[in-house]
This record gives C-alpha cells, sequence and structure tokens, in this order.
C-alpha cells in the first residue's frame, strides 16, 4: 500500500527518518510532498491531497474546520524552536540573553529568513520586540520558504533564523543556538487524516508508529521534541 504525506520543512527531517522503520514493520510506503507551512495550506486548499498531514497546529485545525481533514483524528506531533544558524567555521554571535542578541543582530552584516514559513513569519515580530526593526529591514535577505541556512551556506547571508530543525538539515550550517526565552516562539505541529483519503486505516496506524515514545531520541536528533500525549 502506498501512503501520502503532506507536511512543512520543519517535520521533513524526522519523517526521512521514520518512514523507513515504519516501511520496514508494516511493508507499506510512504511518499512526502513538503512545502513551506503557508505553501502547503494553499496546496492543499488548491486540491493537493494525500492521506495523512504533518503542519502547525493552527493550520491543521483551519483544514479540519474547511473539511479537508477528519476533526476527530487531530493529534499534537511535535515541537520546535527558533534558532540562529551560522556558516561552519565562522564565529558565533552571542544569543545568550535579549541585550546579547539584539547587539548581535546588529552587529550582522545580513541576516536571512523565509517569508512563508511557520518561524519566518515570526522574525519581523521579533525584530520589532528587539526595538531593530527598522535597522534590519536594509540588511535582511529573504526566501519565500525552504531551508533559508543554504543562503548563508552560499555566502548571501551572515545568520539565519529559522526553526532549529531546518538549520539542522542544512549541510555546512552550524546551530549557535535557540533564542533567548524571552523572545523565543515555540511552534508546534500537528497530525491528522485526510477526509478523502481511501487508506484512513493504514494512515493512523502510521501516526501512532511515529508517536510511539521509542522514537523520543530521533526526535530530539532533528532538533525536534516528540509529543505523544
Amino acid at each position: 500500500m502506498q501512503l501520502k504525506i503532506l507536511t512543512s520543512n520543519s517535520t521533513r527531517t524526522v519523517l526521512d527518518a521514520l518512514i523507513p522503520l515504519y516501511e520496514k514493520t508494516s511493508g507499506n510506503t510512504v511518499s512526502i510532498a513538503a512545502d513551506s507551512a503557508k505553501g502547503m495550506v494553499a496546496k492543499i486548499k488548491a486540491g493537493e491531497s494525500g492521506d495523512a498531514v504533518i503542519l502547525g497546529t493552527g493550520a491543521v485545525k483551519e483544514l479540519a474546520e474547511a473539511g479537508f481533514v477528519v476533526p476527530a483524528s487531530r493529534r499534537a506531533f511535535a515541537r520546535a524552536v527558533v534558532g540562529v544558524g551560522v556558516a561552519k567555521g565562522t564565529p558565533h554571535p552571542d544569543i545568550h540573553s535579549v541585550d546579547a542578541l539584539r547587539k548581535s543582530l546588529l552587529a550582522a552584516k545580513s541576516i536571512a529568513h523565509t517569508l512563508h514559513g511557520a518561524s519566518g513569519m515570526y522574525i519581523p515580530t521579533l525584530l520589532g520586540k528587539l526595538g531593530i526593526a527598522a535597522e534590519m529591514k536594509a540588511k535582511t535577505v529573504n526566501r519565500p520558504g525552504g531551508y533559508i541556512g543554504t543562503v548563508v551556506v552560499a555566502g548571501e547571508a551572515e545568520l539565519a533564523l529559522q526553526q532549529i530543525p531546518e538549520l539542522l538539515a542544512v549541510p555546512g550550517l552550524e546551530v549557535v543556538g535557540p533564542l533567548p526565552a524571552e523572545v523565543q516562539k515555540t511552534l508546534e505541529t500537528s497530525a491528522g487524516l485526510f477526509a478523502a483519503s481511501k487508506h484512513s486505516a493504514a494512515a493512523q496506524a502510521m501516526l501512532d508508529f511515529f508517536r510511539k515514545p521509542e522514537h523520543t531520541a530521533l526526535f530530539i536528533s532533528k532538533g525536534l521534541e516528540q509529543v505523544t500525549g
């Protein structure tokens, strides 16, 4: 049986690790389609479908209310926080406190974040909280979605700001650490079943497999906190 998951970039890497384990035990095969959170919601509303969806909790709720996802199937999947990344071998800025983060961002030649990813949409709010939105405008590099760390590795920006699992996914990028707690943004993803799925029982079994506590360490290795409750 072939199953399909629609997801966002923040959970792509942990799914890439979980799926082979599930395929080995179930005999089923699984394909993934991933995009920015905003981009994937738009695709689903335009008609793209599958068997399971794993997106931001708010997005899955929205899709359930619109009839695309079975409401009773919604379950929390994982949590992630926003961090800072730099090219491998370059100095790590001080981000241990709000003041240190502010000074490091102002001192940076350029920063990069996405426009449509969950964390990318938070960065303008972060810069506003820090009181440096105007100063950072001219030295901010944007991409619609994807792993923004690739921009830093390519030398097009000095600092990458994105969810830590997305930073970890980029070869040649080093994670400096998470944002200070006072300005941190915790982003939760949820899983659900598509109302149009013809394999809902198998898709539910797959999601149950992903939620097993034995996979907690795998989630952590990908920069995520597994949610099993």
